[in-house]
């Protein structure tokens, strides 16, 4: 019988769990053994007492790993977890090897293996399985909610004795998937919403959810879904389009991020500059450098009257349902690691070879083979 351990996370701030009750009850259905760390669940608000319903093993920490064939984490496994790792197990999990190069060095002193959740591949078949994806959802919704709160403005056209009030101009840059939530989100507040992305397919994606595109005589699709870096050309075209555009919005949204890159800059200092008092810039690329040329990860920077914010975390803020989310994502991502209760992982499939960082202490990630210097 297959074991599946889940520990409390411990990274500052973060209140997610890996598995919530819901899915431990399918999992134990399906013939695994779940074993949860006490208190796992709490900054989620999923009681011990759920996890025991739904017919998990709580423990201490330190039975946690005891014979367990897979860990499943939210974020990288800390240290304590990678020295209790048992032969053969595997890790799966949020790992971002670039910023966590220490810990990648760990695992593979240790011959683990690891299935890296944001190398999980952009295939239809792989959906159900793209925890970057269902994260990226709550944090666009969540941009859209800070960027009403820090507003100084209302969202919505109000109509009221006093007078009119006109609708705020709401800008998203970058539509994703945390884009497209923004949007969506944004013009349910009442917003007026306007889009930009680098992607063709993306501004029409915008459209059909309200959104005015913004378009410019630049198209970067990339691999992945991804958007390709820009020529210094095209970021000099970019920069002088948007420059006005920009002055004119009560709120802004940017999202845009280059995986293992540092985050493309957007909002240039004389772009910033032109932004009118009381203009609100939400910047989602803050953790990998931001998208504005004043987020400082973690605060809100006031600059002549335009309020900056760069959050971190974020889907850590809607803990209940993020942690739904990506235990749904690992309950599907399962079905390739367990078979009839069994560990059986389908090495030859397609979405663990592109997920899998390294197999046995090897890294099989070449960009992160890179950063080792190809040990």
């Amino acid at each position: 019988m297959v074991t599946i351990a889940v520990p409390k996370e411990r990274a500052p701030g973060e209140r997610r769990v890996a598995l919530v009750p819901e899915v431990v009850a399918r999992l134990v259905k399906q013939g695994a053994r779940v074993r949860v760390e006490r208190g796992a669940g709490e900054g989620a608000y999923y009681p011990d007492a759920l996890y025991q319903e739904a017919g998990a093993e709580v423990v201490e920490r330190g039975e946690l790993l005891k014979g367990a064939h897979l860990l499943f984490t939210v974020q990288p496994p800390p240290e304590d977890l990678i020295g209790a790792l048992e032969p053969g197990a595997i890790v799966v999990g949020f790992v971002q090897p670039h910023k966590n190069l220490d810990l990648v060095k760990a695992l593979v002193a240790k011959k683990a293996t690891v299935i890296a959740m944001e190398l999980i591949p952009r295939i239809t078949r792989a959906q159900s399985m793209d925890a970057l994806s269902s994260q990226a959802t709550v944090a666009g919704y969540l941009a859209a909610v800070h960027a009403a709160r820090l507003s100084p403005r209302f969202f919505p056209m109000l109509t009221t004795a006093a007078g009119t009030i006109r609708p705020a101009k709401v800008m998203v840059m970058g539509v994703g998937v945390a884009g497209l939530m923004a949007i969506a989100t944004a013009k349910r507040l009442g917003a007026q919403v306007f889009a930009y992305d680098v992607r063709k397919a993306a501004l029409e994606q915008a459209l059909s959810l309200g959104a005015k595109p913004i378009e410019l005589p630049i198209s970067a699709e990339g691999e992945g879904g991804y958007a390709r870096e820009l020529t210094e050309e095209e970021k000099r075209i970019q920069h002088e389009a948007l420059r006005d555009h920009v002055a004119g919005m009560d709120a802004i949204i940017t999202t845009a991020q280059v995986p293992g890159r540092r985050a493309p800059i957007l909002l240039t200092e004389d772009m910033v500059e032109r932004l009118k008092p009381g203009t609100v810039v939400v910047d989602l690329a803050a953790e990998s450098g931001g998208n504005c040329v004043l987020t400082k990860p973690g605060e809100v920077v006031e600059v002549r009257g335009v309020r900056v914010f760069g959050p971190l975390n974020l889907p850590s803020e809607l803990s209940v349902h993020a942690s739904e989310m990506y235990a749904k994502n690992l309950l599907n991502l399962s079905g390739l690691l367990i078979e009839k209760g069994e560990f059986a992982p389908k090495w030859e499939d397609e979405i663990l070879q592109g997920a899998l960082l390294m197999k046995e202490g090897e890294v099989l990630h070449g960009p992160t083979k890179a950063l080792l210097g190809g040990a």
